[in-house]
C-alpha cells in the first residue's frame, strides 16, 4: 500500500506532521486539562523521533515509526467511528496511503491480497498540472477552478466493482518554494490556460520540485458506486456505433453488475413489433435476449404469461420472478418458464422500455440465483430507465434513417409488384456499361392499367389545428398579460403598461378567429417584444422571477411557444394515420396474393392510397378483368373497416377527430411512368392527366345546386362517371350490407362540376360500425356518437 515518491512533479512531497504537532502543543497550553494531558503524552511520544516533525521522503519510515504514527493521529482516526469511515492518511493526488480506517483496511482486504489501490482518473501528464493549479492558487494568489473529482475503482469480494470518491482535507499541509520557483504573471497564467494540455509548457514555468509540500492530507472517501454506475450507463448508451461493437453488451454487463451490486447477473434486450404484436431480438454483436433465447421471433401471448404480458404492454410496469421454481408452481408452467428454465436462469426483472406509453422493448436482467432480482431492487431502474428509453429512441430513430437512406440509394421507392421490370432494366444498363456504351436508365412505363384510389380523410382537419393553436396562443397571452399586470403593478413603468394593451390587443385579435398571419405575427412579437422585457424582469425582481419561470415553464423546447392543444392535435393525427395505415398494410398482403398490382400509401390529415392492376404489371401471370373487380370489392370492404378502426380508436384520441372516407372509380385504361426526378410514379399522357386533377380536387366538392360537401362522417362516396360503375358498386354494396358493412340509407347524387371536370356523380352509403371485434352488434354513425359519450 505504500510506495515510492518517484514520480516528476512540480511539488517534492516530504511527509511530515509538524503542522498536526504544532496544534497539539497550543492545546497543551489550553486550560482543559485532559486534552492538555493527552496532547503532552502524544508530543512526548514523539520527541524522539525529530524526523516526524523535520519532515522526510524515504517511505519506509512509515513502516518504522508506524505504531507512533498511528498515536499521533488518534484524533484525527477516531476509534468510534473507524468501523464506519472510509479515510486514510495520504500524499495529495498520491498512491502512497498510509494509517487507514478499519472499513478501508476490510475494503482492501475483501479486494485481495495482492490488491493496490490507485487513482483512476489522473496520468502523468493530468496530475502534473494539477499540481501546478494548486501552487498558483495556494502561494500565487490566482483564482483557478481546479475542482475535479478524483477515484478510487475497488472490487469487492464477489469480484463487484465499487467506486470511491476522494475528498482531501489538506489542513496539516504547508506549501514552500524552493531556490528553482521563478516569478509567475498574469501573462504566464494566460498562457498556460490557453495551452491546458502542453505539460512541457507548464515544467517551463513551474518546473519540477520548485515547491516543497511538508505535511500530509486526510482523505475522506464515500461509495459513489450507484451514482458512477448511472453516469457509466449514460456513457455507454450515448457512444455511437453500439451495434457494432463488440465490447458494448459485455462493457454494459460489469456496469449493471456494479449497479445491482451483484455478481452474476446478466443483462439482455428485446424488440416490441407493435404492429404484429410479437418480440424480436435486438440485432447487434454479442446482443441476447433471454425471453427469445435464440428464436427470430415470437407472439407476445405465446412467450409472455397473462400477468407479464398485463404489466410490460398495457401498464408499462416492471415484471418480476424472483424465485422461477416457485413461480412454475403457481402457475403451472406459463409461460415464459419453459424458456428461461433452459438457461439456468431462477431470478428475473423484466423492465419495460416505453414512450409515451407506447411499448419499445423490454430490458432482461437475469440471475442464476433464486431470489437475487426481486420486486424490492427493481425499482432501482427508476434512476436508469430514463436514459434507456431514450437512447432507445434515439437509436430507432437513428435506425429508420439509415433504413430510408438505403432504400433512397439503392432501390428508391420501387414496390414489389414491379421490381422485376426494375431488375429488366437495370440487366440492360450493365450490359450497355460492359460493352463500353454510355449507360443510362430507361424509363419505365406500365400501360393499360387500371387505377384505383381512396382515402379518409380527417374532417375539418384544418378547422380543429387552428382551434388547437388559438387555445395555445389564448393560453400563452393569458400567461404574458398575468406577469405584465404584476410587473406594471410593482413598478409603474409606461413601457410595461403599452406592452400589455398590445398583448391584450393581440388576446382580442385571436378570441373569435385565427386568422392566416395570426400565429407567426404573435409568435415574432413574443419572441423580439416579450423574450427580453421577461429575461430583464428575472434579474430586476426575485418575486416576478418566479412568475416569469412560471409562464417558462409551459413553453416547449422545440416550437419555443405553448405546444399542449397542438401537440394534443399532432397525436391524435398521428395515432389515427398510424392505425388505419397498419389496417390497410396488413390487408394489402391479402390483396396482393390475390393478384399482384402496384400499391402506395401516404399519410396526411388521414390515410390515401393508390393501386394499379393490369397484364403490364402482373409478371407471368394472365389478366382477367375479373381481378379489378375484385380489387374494387376487397377496397370498399377495407374503406369500411378502417371506418370502423378509427370510430373504435377515436374515444382514446387527445382530441376526437372525425374522418370521412372517399373511393374514386375510373372507368378506362391509363399509363403510368416512373419518374427518375421525384422516383414515383405517375400517369402518363395529358388525357390520363384529368385524372390526377380530379384525385386533387373531389372531396373538396359539392352536391350539385347546394351548399353540402361531398364527403360526410359516417358515409363512404364513391365518386364516378359512368351508368355501369354505378350499376357495380351499387352491387357491392348491396352484398355488404348482408354482411353487417352498410345500413339501407343509400343516395345518388349529382356533383357541381370542377374546373375542366364534369358530369361526375356520386354514391353515398351508410356505414354500420361495431364497438369492438367481438360484438355482433352494429350501429349508424348517429349510434355511435351516443354510445361513445357514455
Amino acid at each position: 500500500m505504500i510506495k515510492t515518491l518517484d514520480k516528476l512533479m512540480p511539488i517534492k512531497h516530504v511527509i511530515s506532521f509538524n503542522k498536526l504537532l504544532t496544534h497539539y502543543e497550543e492545546i497543551e497550553k489550553g486550560d482543559d486539562a485532559f486534552l492538555s494531558a493527552r496532547a503532552s503524552h502524544i508530543l512526548k511520544s514523539q520527541e524522539p523521533f525529530p524526523e516526524l516533525r523535520d519532515g522526510f521522503t524515504d517511505v519506509s519510515l512509515l513502516l518504522k515509526h508506524r505504531d507512533i504514527i498511528k498515536k499521533i493521529l488518534q484524533d484525527t482516526f477516531s476509534e468510534v467511528l473507524t468501523g464506519n469511515e472510509i479515510k486514510v492518511a495520504s500524499l495529495p493526488y498520491n498512491n502512497v496511503i498510509f494509517n487507514s480506517s478499519k472499513r478501508f483496511q476490510n475494503i482492501l482486504r475483501d479486494a485481495g491480497e495482492d490488491y493496490e489501490p490507485s487513482i483512476s482518473n489522473i496520468d502523468n501528464g493530468n496530475d502534473y498540472i494539477m499540481a501546478c493549479i494548486v501552487i498558483l492558487n495556494f502561494y500565487y494568489g490566482y483564482n483557478l477552478d481546479f475542482r475535479k473529482p478524483f477515484f478510487y475503482n475497488i472490487p469487492d469480494k464477489n469480484g463487484v466493482m465499487h467506486h470511491y470518491r476522494i475528498l482531501y482535507n489538506a489542513d496539516f499541509l504547508e506549501l514552500l518554494p524552493t531556490e528553482k520557483a521563478k516569478e509567475i504573471t498574469r501573462k504566464d497564467v494566460d498562457e498556460l490556460l490557453a495551452n491546458p494540455d502542453n505539460v512541457a509548457l507548464w515544467m517551463e514555468k513551474i518546473p519540477p520540485e520548485s515547491f516543497i509540500s511538508k505535511g500530509f492530507v486526510i482523505s475522506n472517501m464515500f461509495d459513489v458506486t450507484t451514482e458512477h454506475s448511472i453516469s457509466q450507463i449514460k456513457s455507454q448508451l450515448i457512444a455511437s456505433d453500439k451495434r457494432g461493437n463488440e465490447n458494448f453488451i459485455d462493457n454494459l454487463q460489469e456496469i449493471f453488475r456494479s449497479f445491482f451490486r451483484l455478481p452474476d447477473i446478466e443483462v439482455g434486450f428485446v424488440v416490441y413489433n407493435s404492429r404484429d404484436n410479437q418480440l424480436e431480438p435486438v440485432y447487434g454483436k454479442n446482443v441476447k435476449s433471454f425471453i427469445l433465447n435464440g428464436m427470430r421471433s415470437a407472439e407476445c401471448k405465446d412467450i409472455l404469461c397473462e400477468e407479464s404480458y398485463s404489466k410490460l404492454l398495457n401498464e408499462n410496469s416492471y415484471f418480476t420472478i424472483p424465485n422461477l421454481e416457485e413461480y412454475n408452481k403457481a402457475t403451472n408452467g406459463a409461460a415464459p418458464y419453459e424458456v428461461l428454465n433452459k438457461q439456468g436462469v431462477k431470478s428475473v426483472i423484466f423492465a419495460p422500455i416505453a414512450s409515451e406509453g407506447e411499448l419499445l422493448g423490454v430490458l432482461e436482467v437475469v440471475s442464476n440465483k433464486k431470489n437475487v432480482l426481486n420486486g424490492v431492487n427493481a425499482n432501482r431502474l427508476d434512476d436508469i430507465m430514463p436514459f434507456i428509453v431514450s437512447a432507445v429512441v434515439r437509436s430507432k430513430n437513428e435506425e429508420e434513417n439509415y433504413i430510408d437512406a438505403i432504400i433512397q440509394n439503392e432501390c428508391t421507392s420501387v414496390h414489389s409488384s414491379v421490381y422485376w421490370r426494375f431488375r429488366e432494366e437495370a440487366k440492360f444498363f450493365i450490359k450497355d456499361q460492359l460493352e463500353g456504351l454510355q449507360p443510362s436508365f430507361k424509363e419505365i412505363t406500365f400501360k393499360d392499367v387500371f387505377p384505383l384510389y381512396g382515402q379518409i380523410d380527417i374532417k375539418d382537419s384544418s378547422k380543429a389545428r387552428n382551434i388547437a393553436i388559438q387555445k395555445d396562443l389564448l393560453i400563452q397571452l393569458t400567461q404574458i398579460s398575468k406577469v405584465l399586470e404584476n410587473t406594471w403593478e410593482k413598478y409603474k413603468l409606461p413601457v410595461y403598461e403599452e406592452l400589455l394593451f398590445r398583448v391584450t390587443n393581440h388576446l382580442d385579435s385571436i378570441k373569435e378567429m385565427l386568422y392566416t398571419n395570426s400565429e407567426q405575427s404573435i409568435f415574432d412579437f413574443v419572441q423580439d417584444e416579450i423574450v427580453p422585457v421577461f429575461n430583464h424582469i428575472k434579474s430586476l425582481d426575485k418575486d416576478l422571477e418566479k412568475k416569469v419561470l412560471k409562464y417558462e415553464s409551459g413553453i416547449d423546447l422545440e416550437t419555443n411557444s405553448y405546444y399542449d392543444h397542438r401537440k394534443q392535435y399532432d397525436n391524435s393525427v398521428t395515432l389515427i394515420n398510424k392505425k388505419l395505415a397498419s389496417v390497410l398494410d396488413k390487408k394489402q398482403v391479402e390483396a396482393q396474393e390475390m393478384f399482384p398490382h402496384y400499391f402506395e400509401r401516404y399519410k396526411t390529415d388521414g390515410v390515401e392510397h393508390n393501386m394499379y392492376v393490369g397484364a403490364s404489371i402482373s409478371e407471368g401471370k394472365e389478366y382477367n378483368h375479373i381481378y379489378l373487380n375484385n380489387l374494387r370489392l376487397w377496397q370498399l370492404q377495407v374503406m369500411c373497416e378502417m371506418e370502423n378502426k378509427h370510430y373504435q380508436l377515436k374515444k382514446e384520441l387527445p382530441v376526437p377527430l372525425d374522418a370521412a372516407s372517399l373511393i374514386l372509380v375510373h372507368n378506362s385504361s391509363l399509363s403510368i411512368r416512373f419518374r427518375m426526378d421525384e422516383k414515383k410514379f405517375d400517369v402518363d399522357g395529358t388525357y390520363n392527366a384529368r385524372y390526377e386533377v380530379i384525385k386533387k380536387r373531389i372531396d373538396k366538392s359539392y352536391i350539385k345546386g347546394t351548399n353540402e360537401r361531398l364527403t360526410q362522417t359516417g358515409k363512404i362516396s364513391i365518386v364516378y362517371s359512368q351508368k355501369k360503375d354505378e350499376l357495380e358498386y351499387l352491387r357491392y354494396i348491396k352484398f355488404l350490407k348482408s354482411k353487417g358493412y352498410f345500413t339501407d340509407k343509400v343516395e345518388i347524387v349529382d356533383l357541381e362540376g370542377l374546373q375542366g371536370v364534369s358530369g361526375l356523380k356520386a354514391i353515398r352509403a351508410e356505414i354500420l360500425y361495431k364497438t369492438d371485434k367481438s360484438s355482433k352488434k352494429t350501429y349508424t354513425y348517429a349510434d355511435l356518437m351516443e354510445e361513445l359519450k357514455e
